[in-house]
């Protein structure tokens, strides 16, 4: 609540946010859109927990988040929260299926049970037939398959997704956002930063920012590919 942020570049300090009132129920499907510097990616690093307001609380499940040190942040992001982003951020040298591990060795989970978990969050992206494959041998949507996949592994509640579609052709973009819509239905809570008209049509919900403020907020009609 009232989040605000500032950033000190050189001499100039720059309000990226300048008081956000905003609130995401669970299961919600949202769209934050707004123009460069409009503070899109500030308030998605803050949602995120990869980042702290300058002021302002922050509630994550009745958390208080604006009061844990980096350690306990760390915690509730690898609990809480599944990132994907537009460049993938996948190891090359590894396998689909070890990029998907990969959260659930940071969780702590026995070797054992990994490998059955990563396998059925990739079925669930459709890539049961390319668990082998390294990032290289795969195509754009297929690397963003994977990226979603590996965000799903310890089953948050809430998918962050940074321009996801941004990376790729037309087709694949709105496979990817039909997957989405998919894990909406089945109860996770979807907040999409995007710039593009045709990915928010997409959500439930839409927040326009511009210079560091709400815009509007408005409920929509979603794409009839998400129903």
């Amino acid at each position: 609540m009232n989040l605000k942020k500032d950033y000190k570049m050189e001499t100039i300090e720059v309000q990226a946010l300048r008081g956000i009132d905003l609130q995401i129920p669970a299961n919600e499907y949202v769209a934050i859109m707004g123009p460069s510097g409009s503070g899109k990616s500030t308030l998605m690093n803050i949602l995120g927990c990869l980042d702290a307001p300058t002021e302002g609380k922050y509630f994550l499940n009745s958390v208080d988040v604006t009061l844990l040190n980096d350690k306990e942040l760390s915690a509730i992001r690898n609990k809480n929260i599944g990132f994907v982003f537009q460049s993938f951020n996948l190891l090359p040298r590894m396998s689909a299926l070890h990029n998907v591990e990969l959260p659930l060795m940071y969780a702590g989970v026995e070797k054992s049970k990994r490998k059955e978990i990563a396998l059925r969050s990739l079925e669930k992206v459709g890539l049961s037939d390319r668990v082998h494959h390294k990032p290289s041998e795969l195509s754009g949507g297929q690397r963003q398959r994977v990226s979603i996949a590996r965000a799903l592994v310890n089953n948050p509640g809430i998918i962050l997704a940074d321009e996801p579609t941004g990376a790729l052709d037309s087709k694949s973009g709105e496979e990817i956002m039909a997957i989405f819509g998919k894990l909406h239905r089945e109860g996770h809570t979807i907040i999409v930063i995007t710039h593009e008209t045709s990915i928010a049509a997409h959500c439930r919900r839409i927040i326009y920012l511009k210079d560091g403020t709400i815009h509007s907020d408005k409920m929509t009609e979603p794409n009839s590919s998400n129903q």
